[in-house]
């Protein structure tokens, strides 16, 4: 595996070497989870596709070596074996461990175990001067090593990791307990994120739909052995739909890491999957996440969802497809305003908290000790003639800072530059990026996630 390794970051090193002085440099993925448009490249993308191995799993240090494009699918089928799982798991297979680092990453873990970028203790990067440097949090690149998560290649790309695992049991134990105001369902996840506990019951992963006003619910994880018989929502069951029909439940540990995956949280209803004839005619291994995104991309290339609106006299709807983030006394002011505002329902709830021991992430900087919910929405508005203006998601930007949050950058984003700087601590990424890319060929943060280059 080390010299598999070796010679794709070799073959990796001299791709970039070729690439003229001026021209754009970009990955060439099989898969992608972003959702804001971008031009259209001249030249094919960095050949990366000899970084998707699992390198080893070390059961007794509880770590792992991985190359960067390795999908969480493949990285939990490594770890699992052995009775690990990595500290957060992205909800959805197609996610890379790269990605969800220089992006971010955050699933029901995220209470106890923070961010993906938190677990990791080593990360190898092919920075933008064509270099390929070894960062840890200490010595001579930590500045790289804290500046990386959240610049979405803009200082480098990943091509290995070592993380950190936990262990995990075979089964995990569910009980979704529904809230009827937002007050008491901040209180909960405050006191859950404290004490890891709920009505004297160990708490191993927290989050939670909000189905509608007075709709609230908290889905609690416990890691269990005991036995029992184990639901399956890949079929004609559909797992959102569960967490108002019963209390509890029980998931193999498998099946939990991936129970948003199978129907993209809710978003599969947009294709019709979600109907019972067509749920029984629609292949198992098409009920995938990445399934949809591919679909959602040829309705953007061929406007698909807008030539149809404009044929029915329908307002032309704008994409509000977003996660963010605000203090967890925030969260009933947020979705008081996102309902008046924006009107769409559900919506998933994911609490967090940095580690005690993280240090700083400047270019996504969380309050150490505060605990935070994210929300996300995916969907599209009836707005009309202004809805290429983004005035939603504008407005979605605005409210966030003003409650003291985040924002992903996955999606659209709509900030001037001197905001942006401010939120995502712009003078820092230019510093680190001056360092590892002196001469430029890597777009800058801005230009990614704001510009759409």
């Amino acid at each position: 595996m080390e010299a598999q390794h070796e010679q794709a970051r070799s073959a990796l090193e001299a791709q970039y070497a070729a690439i003229p002085p001026g021209e754009p440099v970009r990955l060439a993925k099989r898969t992608s989870n972003l959702f804001r448009p971008r031009a259209e490249a001249e030249r094919p993308g960095l050949d990366v596709s000899g970084f998707h191995r699992v390198l080893s799993v070390d059961p007794q240090a509880r770590t792992c070596d991985v190359q960067a494009m390795t999908t969480y699918e493949d990285l939990v089928g490594a770890t699992l074996a052995h009775g690990l799982m990595p500290l957060v798991v992205p909800q959805l297979k197609t996610i890379t461990i790269g990605g969800a680092v220089t992006g971010l990453g955050i699933e029901s873990s995220s209470f106890r175990n923070g961010l993906p970028h938190e677990s990791v203790l080593e990360l190898e990067v092919l920075t933008g001067s064509g270099d390929v440097v070894t960062a840890t949090p200490h010595g001579e690149h930590a500045e790289l090593f804290r500046t990386f998560p959240n610049s979405y290649g803009s200082l480098g790309y990943a091509t290995r990791l070592r993380i950190e695992l936990e262990p995990v049991s075979a089964d995990v134990a569910l009980r979704h307990v529904r809230f009827t105001d937002t007050d008491a369902l901040q209180r909960a996840i405050a006191e859950i994120t404290d004490t890891r506990e709920w009505q004297g019951e160990r708490v191993d992963g927290m989050d939670g739909v909000a189905f509608a006003p007075g709709e609230l619910y908290l889905t609690l994880a416990r890691w269990t052995d005991e036995a029992g018989a184990t639901s399956d929502y890949t079929g004609q069951r559909i797992y959102y739909r569960s967490i108002q029909q019963r209390s509890t439940d029980l998931l193999t540990t498998y099946d939990y890491l991936w129970r948003w995956d199978t129907d993209w949280f809710w978003c599969s209803g947009a294709f019709g999957v979600q109907h019972p004839v067509v749920r029984r005619l629609w292949p198992r291994r098409l009920k995938r996440s990445d399934v949809y995104h591919r679909l959602v991309g040829l309705d953007l290339k061929y406007r698909v969802m807008d030539r149809l609106d404009r044929r029915a006299g329908r307002p032309k709807r704008e994409r509000v497809i977003q996660d963010i983030e605000v203090p967890v006394d925030r969260l009933g002011d947020f979705l008081d305003w996102f309902d008046d505002e924006v009107g769409m329902r559900p919506v998933w709830l994911c609490p967090l908290r940095l580690r005690e021991q993280s240090p700083v992430w400047p270019s996504y900087p969380l309050r150490q000790g505060t605990t935070y919910v994210n929300v996300g929405f995916w969907g599209a508005v009836p707005v009309g003639p202004d809805a290429d203006q983004g005035p939603l998601n504008r407005a979605i930007e605005a409210q966030v800072h003003e409650l003291d949050g985040h924002k992903s950058l996955y999606s659209e984003s709509f900030y001037d530059p001197a905001t942006f700087d401010a939120l995502y601590d712009g003078a820092n990424l230019a510093a680190v990026k001056k360092r590892y890319d002196p001469d430029d060929r890597l777009m800058t943060l801005y230009d990614k996630a704001v510009r759409r280059r």
